[in-house]
């Protein structure tokens, strides 16, 4: 199948980066919440153009810059009048290496294992401004906080259909006062080859049907050093979608839905998360 490999949609996958072979993802993503327990009436969207290059440094470490554009609206009622306050720019540069630790290549079939360590900078604007105030950090395009991140990723993969999990950690810091709570997720990933149903000579690309799991727990934020009830839980997501795979490029889309939300006091609920993307390697 050369380069004609398929790849989860909403994390990471073990799959190698081939030496001195680059990877670029450019992936649109729309993360929309407005079911607010609380009496504020809350609605909140974010969205992202994240841009993604990978480096295949040698066959087992491969190097990740990811750096997005966040375009950041929170609509709220205040004193009984609707307002509405924003942000964009770009956010914060994350960097991260990955390195196989297990390979186990079989006829039609392999098995990697790759743990993976890197740091989230605080590149993005974390003071923007608005006629109100500064505006909440749910609304900055950047934290103003290093954190780092560790994790592990595998990936078992047939000619048929390839499975992935992912356990992964950040440490958030503090900044201006405030700091998110530290997350911790578990990924899980299935795709399966639709068509063509009989793999021959000269096919030319193949169609996957994916679904995905997401379990994210996020401890509670700290706001002048003082824990906020309102915030941090666990969400599940269920993630359908889909995958056009060629040898030199995939393009994806899939959508994100809560089936639970386990979250503390009045934290914002999630409707969606919609994201598509297209990547290449070369």
């Amino acid at each position: 199948m050369g380069s004609a490999w398929s790849a989860p949609v909403t994390f990471n996958t073990a799959l190698p980066v081939a030496k001195n072979e680059f990877l670029v993802r450019e992936q649109f993503i729309i993360n929309k919440s407005d079911d607010d327990p609380g009496n504020l009436n809350r609605d909140r969207t974010a969205k992202a153009a994240v841009s993604v290059l990978g480096y295949g440094v040698s066959g087992k470490l491969a190097l990740f810059g990811v750096l997005p554009y966040r375009d950041n609206e929170l609509k709220l009622t205040v004193a009984g009048q609707r307002v509405s306050r924003s942000a964009s720019g770009f956010g914060d540069l994350t960097v991260f290496g990955r390195y196989t630790l297990v390979q186990r290549d079989r006829r039609g079939r392999n098995f990697r294992i790759a743990p993976f360590a890197g740091i989230k900078a605080p590149t993005g604007d974390d003071d923007k401004r608005d006629s109100m105030s500064v505006l909440p950090p749910s609304v900055q395009v950047g934290s103003g906080s290093w954190d780092p991140l560790v994790g592990v990723v595998s990936t078992y993969q047939t000619l048929d259909y390839q499975i992935d999990g992912q356990f992964s950690y950040q440490m958030n810091n503090e900044a201006n006062d405030f700091e998110a709570g530290d997350v911790a997720r578990l990924d899980g990933s299935l795709q399966y080859r639709l068509w063509p149903r009989t793999l021959g000579s000269g096919v030319p690309a193949f169609f996957y049907g994916v679904i995905e799991a997401n379990l994210i727990h996020q401890q509670k934020n700290q706001v002048n050093g003082q824990s906020n009830p309102d915030s941090g839980g666990t969400r599940l997501f269920l993630t359908p979608g889909i995958q056009y795979v060629t040898r030199r490029w995939i393009a994806e889309t899939a959508i994100q839905v809560p089936v639970v939300q386990n979250l503390n006091g009045d934290a914002l609920e999630n409707d969606y998360i919609a994201r598509i993307s297209v990547r290449f390697n070369f």
